[in-house]
C-alpha cells in the first residue's frame, strides 16, 4: 500500500514540504494532555468605609465662610436660617484630592431641599 503525502505547511522556512500524513497527523499518544485550571474569582477588593462628608458654607457678598469643616446635619441647620440658596456657596471636602469642591447646582438643591428649621412653604 502506497503512502499519503500532504503539502506541510508549519515549515519556519521560505515555503512548504510534501512530508507523508503519518508525520503531521498527531496521535492522542505522542501528544501531552493539557487540563486548563479552573477559573478562581477574584475576591473583591476591601474598600475602607467612606468618612462623612465635610461642608463649608462661605457668604457670596461678605466672603465670610459660616461654616467650615461641618457635617451634614450642622450644614442643613445653617442652611435653613439663610433667606435663599444664591446668597452662599457650599463646598463639599474632596479626600482623594484634598480640596474643597464647590457643589453643582444639583448638589446645592438637593442640600436646599432638605435644610432644616424653616417651616414649609
Amino acid at each position: 500500500m502506497g503512502r499519503t503525502w500532504v503539502l506541510d505547511t508549519e515549515t519556519k522556512g521560505t515555503g512548504a514540504q510534501m512530508v507523508p500524513l503519518d508525520k503531521v497527523v498527531e496521535t492522542p499518544e505522542n501528544k501531552p494532555l493539557f487540563v486548563p485550571r479552573k477559573h478562581r474569582p477574584k475576591p473583591p477588593p476591601e474598600t475602607a468605609p467612606r468618612a462623612p462628608r465635610r461642608f463649608k458654607v462661605v457668604d457670596i457678598s461678605t466672603r465670610e465662610v459660616l461654616s467650615a469643616d461641618a457635617g451634614a446635619r450642622s450644614t442643613l441647620a445653617l442652611l435653613g436660617a439663610i433667606r435663599s440658596s444664591v446668597d452662599v456657596n457650599v463646598f463639599v471636602w474632596e479626600p482623594s484630592t484634598e480640596a474643597w469642591r464647590l457643589l453643582t447646582l444639583r448638589e446645592k438643591r438637593m442640600l436646599w431641599e432638605r435644610r432644616t428649621g424653616t417651616s414649609p412653604e
